[in-house]
Order: C-alpha cells, then structure tokens, then sequence
C-alpha cells in the first residue's frame, strides 16, 4: 500500500497540484503544455526514477525477488546498475526545474524509459501485483508524456 501511495502521488496529485497551482499563480497566462511538461516530467519522471533508483541501488533485493521474482543473490548487481540508471534519468528530470530547455530532453528520456519498460510487463503474462501496478504506472506516464511531446511540437511548429 506505501508504494500505491508514492506512486500516486508522484504520478498524479503532485503533477496535477502543481500545475493548477501556478496555472493559477500565473492567472492563467502560463502555457498549460508548458506547465503540463514542466511538472510532470519533474515529479513523475524526476523524483519517481530518483526515488526508485535510489531504492535499487540500497536495497537491490526488494527489487529483484518483489518485481522480477528472482531470488539469486547475483542479480542484485544488475537491479543497482538499472537504479545508476534510473538515478541519472531521475536527476536530469529533477535539475529541468532549473532550465525549460531540459524539459523535452528529460520527456524523451523519461518517455522512452516508460514505454519500454512497461511494454516489457505488458508481455510477461506472469506478472506479480507490484509489477502490475508497475505496469500501469509505466503505461500511463508514458501516455502523458507522449501527449505532451507531440503537443508541445505542433505548438513550436505553429510559431514557426
């Protein structure tokens, strides 16, 4: 249930609080697609990779027999090399906040981390609860992202 809760959170309501909260700030002159970008991919791409990196590296184990069902100790190197993964991933999300021009560089990332991983958990027929919930999250930000990407380019090719 904590991890439904972070998840959440870091997906949705904090995205979501955060745009309406300087949409409205701004009196409603800001750019949705540009506050949609900015949020999302700082919140949902930053802090949750950040987060789950930073898990993967100090406790690889959770990750490897919760997520991936692997009980051998060995693959815990690998679980802490996608947690470097997801750290630097994570980081350039979180560090947009400062400049709008990684905004688009971090969506590509975080888009193509997404949609990989959760159409990886969308073939494993044998999938376990949290990497159901995994899944779903995976999905569903990469759907956003996607969204905001293509939006954010037809608006540049428009001014253009």
């Amino acid at each position: 249930m904590p991890q439904l809760v972070v998840i959440v959170a870091l997906m949705v309501v904090l995205p979501v609080v955060s745009i309406l909260a300087e949409y409205l700030l701004s009196a409603g002159v800001a750019s949705l697609v540009a506050l949609v970008g900015k949020w999302f991919v700082f919140w949902a791409v930053g802090w949750r990779l950040l987060l789950a990196g930073a898990w993967q590296i100090g406790n690889p184990a959770y990750t490897a027999q919760t997520i991936f069902r692997i009980a051998d100790p060995s693959a815990h190197r690998l679980v802490a090399e996608i947690g470097f993964g997801n750290v630097a991933i994570g980081t350039l999300a979180v560090l947009s906040i400062f400049n709008a021009a990684w905004v688009i560089p971090a969506a590509i990332a975080g888009l193509l981390f997404y949609a990989l991983a959760g159409a990886k958990h969308v073939f494993n027929k044998d999938r376990t609860g949290p990497e159901n919930l995994a899944m779903i999250s995976d999905i569903f930000i990469a759907v956003v992202l996607a969204a905001y990407l293509a939006t954010a380019w037809i608006e540049a090719a428009l001014r253009s």
